[in-house]
């Protein structure tokens, strides 16, 4: 099946020879952009009206993981003084409504709150949140199961055991959710 055909709506586009990779189970919604080197991997979902604009250097969305309405993946390219930064998500994160993504990197199991912004170069580490409306600026790392808040974002804490349970929670539920969605737009309904 072709793109337009799996993902009604949505526009998918090779950029300089390269075609997004897109596997099988995954979704893209209508009115999603995903244009150049992007991959996006097994069970994924990447929303509606989002852009993954991987044109001068690669974006990877890890399996399971979301990238939820209005959030706008880009990268950052090479450059004298760098190899440039490519935008990388883990397996099993949870990218909220209108985030920005900019040539940073998500470990596996991390979240990142509506309207947050991840700079250049940044690092948001296994089962971390950047909480929503803050600002990572360029080159700052998150570690493991910490909350950093603010514009600039600072930490705020430590997670505890319930808040990482509830980023698995929202990864399995829109894993669940994206089949549904696919399914109405093939005309299947739910028994």
């Amino acid at each position: 099946m072709n793109f337009a055909e799996r993902f009604p709506g949505a526009t998918i586009l090779p950029f300089d020879g390269k075609v997004p990779q897109i596997h099988e189970t995954a979704f893209v919604a209508p009115g999603a952009r995903i244009i150049g080197d992007v991959t996006i991997g097994p069970q994924a979902s990447i929303w509606y009206n989002c852009v993954l604009r991987g044109d001068i250097h690669r974006i990877e969305v890890g399996a399971r993981s979301n990238v939820q309405d209005g959030s706008v993946f880009h990268v950052e390219g090479p450059r004298p003084d760098t190899d440039g930064c490519p935008t990388i998500i883990g397996e099993d994160c949870v990218i909220g409504h209108m985030a920005v993504v900019h040539g940073a990197t998500l470990a596996n199991k991390a979240f990142v709150g509506m309207g947050a912004i991840a700079m250049d170069g940044c690092h948001v580490g296994e089962g971390a949140m950047l909480g929503a409306g803050a600002l990572l600026s360029p080159g700052k790392s998150i570690p493991p199961r910490e909350i950093w808040i603010g514009r600039a974002a600072k930490r705020f804490r430590t997670m505890d055991a319930a808040q990482v349970e509830k980023i698995r929670f929202q990864a399995e539920r829109y894993c669940a959710l994206a089949e549904r969605h696919m399914a109405a737009l093939h005309g299947k309904t739910e028994t």
